[in-house]
């Protein structure tokens, strides 16, 4: 069996965290866990385990994504391609996944990380539209946010974006956003004008 990252070399036999049987990489120090030894493992933990909400993008998680995180790679086992899940982070990246076998690939350091989120136990809900959904419009939020302190400034784009907040959870927020629109909207009309 050969790492998937750096192809030629062969994986070798071992632990992770002296839980289950995995094969790693002595190069790229990436690990493939075979899905019976990942399922088994995963049947003796509690059972209320649920998908969390998505990792904030500012979590301070002392994390250096792997050089190999943007690699393609085909499965060790059965030579598919391996599917990827972004784990949107400050530092986002991949975990893979083989559709057909289930195996999962977890490059250096980031079983690390699933486990400090608390994902390590449910990887394969990483792989659902409902995950791959809520990254999306997460990581457009973020984009958003971005875009109106750098139009507005940190201080005034961070009342704007609670006010926003704060007027979506209102029953009759919808007035609030009229009252703003026609107060703002009137403004940049008649500077306009000018």
């Amino acid at each position: 069996m050969q790492c998937p990252k750096c192809r030629k070399v062969p994986l070798l036999d071992g632990y992770l965290e002296h839980q289950f049987a995995v094969k790693y990489c002595q190069e790229c120090k990436g690990t493939w866990i075979p899905a019976k030894e990942y399922e088994a493992w995963q049947a003796s933990q509690p059972s209320d385990q649920k998908m969390p909400d998505l990792p904030p993008e500012s979590l301070n998680v002392d994390f250096v994504k792997s050089p190999f995180d943007a690699k393609a790679a085909l499965c060790p086992e059965c030579q598919r391609y391996l599917s990827r899940a972004k784990v949107n982070l400050k530092t986002p990246f991949y975990v893979e996944r083989c559709s057909h076998c289930r195996g999962i690939w977890c490059d250096y350091g980031e079983w690390d990380i699933l486990e400090r989120l608390g994902l390590h136990t449910i990887v394969e809900q990483l792989f659902t539209n409902e995950w791959q959904s809520k990254t999306r419009e997460q990581q457009l939020w973020q984009k958003e946010r971005q875009a109106t302190a750098e139009k507005l400034g940190n201080e005034l784009g961070a009342q704007v974006i609670e006010l926003g907040e704060l007027l979506a959870a209102h029953p009759n927020g919808d007035f609030g956003v009229a009252y703003l629109m026609r107060r703002v909207g009137g403004n940049w009309q008649k500077h306009n004008q000018k």
